[in-house]
């Protein structure tokens, strides 16, 4: 079906990312959690929140579990719905960049094509890509879902990291592994990457 030609964007006409910012008094980002299910992302997002809401920023979080059970909860987990399911995202995080917002997402996003795609729709210079690259066996022992005992016993099917594929990211902004580092260590790492660039300059 042909809708092309009765679309017409008003793009030019609406207030503009840059009066956003001025308002807000930060420039917007967004910063994009990767990583095994039980790796730490939602918490380490949550906490980045809290911690930046204290410095007088706004944010927003946009996590998988949260996300699937809204505009996302007619998408299942085949390839071409994971696909669908980041390009969704993608564009709403670019709406809330667009708005002057920080954003910080947190979905397992296995591939770096699927990345790529996301950084593209939401633009590369405003795309902080982090990797929390905490090992399998530790993810499993948390399994605070139960979801890796559930994939082990055939119950999931395409769970990332045991019947379906992560591949790392080749160039994050940073990598984090929540084996090692406490959520304080993980944060203050962080915060040193992000404040600069959040810092409007007027």
């Amino acid at each position: 079906m042909e809708t092309k030609n009765n679309i017409y964007p008003i793009f030019d006409r609406m207030l503009q990312r840059s009066d956003k910012e001025k308002l807000l008094k930060q420039r917007s980002i967004m910063i994009w959690f990767t990583g095994l299910s039980g790796s730490g992302k939602s918490t380490i997002a949550i906490a980045l929140e809290r911690e930046l809401h204290k410095r007088g920023l706004l944010c927003r979080i946009l996590d998988g579990d949260n996300i699937r059970s809204g505009i996302n909860n007619n998408l299942g987990f085949s390839p071409e719905d994971r696909i669908e399911n980041i390009r969704r995202i993608a564009e709403v995080s670019k709406l809330f960049v667009d708005s002057g917002i920080i954003t910080i997402a947190a979905f397992i996003s296995p591939s770096n094509s699927i990345r790529k795609m996301a950084a593209d729709i939401i633009g590369k210079d405003d795309f902080l890509e982090i990797f929390v690259d905490t090992p399998l066996a530790i993810c499993e022992q948390r399994d605070v879902k139960g979801l890796y005992a559930k994939a082990r016993k055939g119950e999931i099917k395409n769970f990332t990291g045991i019947s379906a594929p992560f591949e790392a990211p080749e160039c994050p902004a940073l990598t984090l592994d929540t084996s090692v580092l406490s959520i304080e260590e993980s944060i203050k790492l962080l915060l040193e990457l992000i404040l600069p660039k959040i810092k409007l300059n007027e």
